[in-house]
């Protein structure tokens, strides 16, 4: 039966070949040799058409089987089954899943049927941290948490680490921004029997124009989207051309949010920002609101590129913890387990060591 995916394998030793992290060449770890990114692609490119061409014609094969019962049309329309090149077994991924790894020979395993239908990314941000990096990045992150459970790091138990490629739209605009702000300064005086708290409000206008670069939206449904702003920024000078060389020894996703529908998205990122850029202008008062505020695109492009994200799951008294990095710079985010009882003792132990400063304050303004 034709393969339906393709191993990188070294054309010297037959190893596995994977993208390290920090390197701009793809390595094979048994022998030693190097291979140049455009190299590996021109190897293997028949390969992935083939491998294309044999899931295309397996998918059209009838199911004649009796047993077990029929899935439904909305399930079987986001699995795909696919056979690895190395030891032939049966990998069952989604319709989104581009690049991942056999759980049987632990080879990396392209998916190129899945390549249909889609836009190909513009760019590619290449993992630095590695999978130790991770590990070691998750134990600091816990560290300083006042209201961590003490057992917590002690019976958490890290059931998946798994490196990713997210999908992410970039989006480049121009724009003409107008705000309009109330500004309040407060001056208080006293006479001989009153204090008197005067407030004085004014209306203050401001625009300008600004020019945005490389605003992420990520494009995986998958994908939490309020962590995936939180292991922001991303470094793109070290954005490179897209070549799926990079994808080996890692999983991948492809869009299922498509640019036109992360525009909102951007559209609210860019007003945030550039309503933010004219507040920072309002100065001199002691209070400053926007009333109402207007961003006009003057033009603006959109790219594509895949951006490196570290997975760790952990599962602590039977509930699953998630966490992400960010696989170029190392960021950590994710929710913890809080301690019931530090959530009562710790206030009730900050306002006792207060009291006596308190009491020495009160005597001293009564005095």
């Amino acid at each position: 039966m034709a393969e339906t995916s393709v191993n990188y394998k070294c054309p010297n030793c037959s190893a596995p070949l994977s993208f390290q992290p920090g390197n701009e060449k793809v390595s094979c770890e048994y022998c030693g040799n190097e291979f140049e990114v455009k190299t590996i692609e021109e190897m293997f490119q028949k390969e992935q058409e083939r491998a294309a061409r044999a899931a295309e014609a397996q998918e059209a094969k009838w199911a004649t089987e009796q047993a077990g019962g029929q899935w439904a049309e909305e399930e079987a329309a986001v699995l795909r089954v696919c056979t690895c090149p190395s030891c032939g077994a049966e990998l069952v991924c989604d319709g989104n899943t581009m690049a991942t790894e056999c759980v049987y020979c632990g080879n990396p395993t392209m998916i190129p049927k899945n390549f249909d239908g889609m836009l190909k990314p513009d760019y590619v941000i290449p993992f630095k941290k590695t999978k130790q990096d991770a590990v070691e990045a998750l134990k600091e992150f816990y560290k300083g948490k006042w209201l961590l459970p003490a057992e917590f790091k002690a019976q958490n138990r890290l059931e998946a680490i798994q490196p990713m490629y997210v999908p992410f739209w970039l989006f480049d605009s121009s724009v003409s921004a107008h705000a309009g702000f109330r500004a309040t300064r407060v001056r208080v005086y006293e006479t001989s029997d009153e204090r008197i708290t005067e407030t004085s409000y004014y209306d203050c206008e401001r625009s300008g124009s600004m020019d945005f670069a490389r605003i992420p939206v990520d494009g995986s449904e998958k994908m939490d989207d309020a962590y995936m702003e939180s292991i922001e920024p991303f470094d793109y000078a070290e954005m490179v051309p897209f070549s799926t060389a990079f994808l080996t020894g890692f999983l991948a996703d492809k869009y299922d949010v498509d640019a036109e529908a992360s525009v909102p998205r951007a559209d609210k990122r860019v007003e945030y920002s550039a309503v933010g850029v004219l507040q920072e202008s309002v100065i001199g008062y002691d209070s400053v609101s926007c009333q109402s505020s207007a961003v006009i695109k003057n033009s603006g492009q959109v790219a594509y590129a895949m951006v490196p994200v570290w997975i760790l799951t952990t599962r602590y008294k039977g509930e699953p913890y998630t966490f992400m990095m960010n696989g170029q710079t190392g960021k950590v985010v994710g929710s913890l387990p809080s301690d019931k009882r530090k959530e009562v003792l710790y206030p009730a132990a900050v306002f006792l060591l207060l009291l006596p400063l308190m009491y020495y304050l009160a005597k001293f303004f009564v005095a």
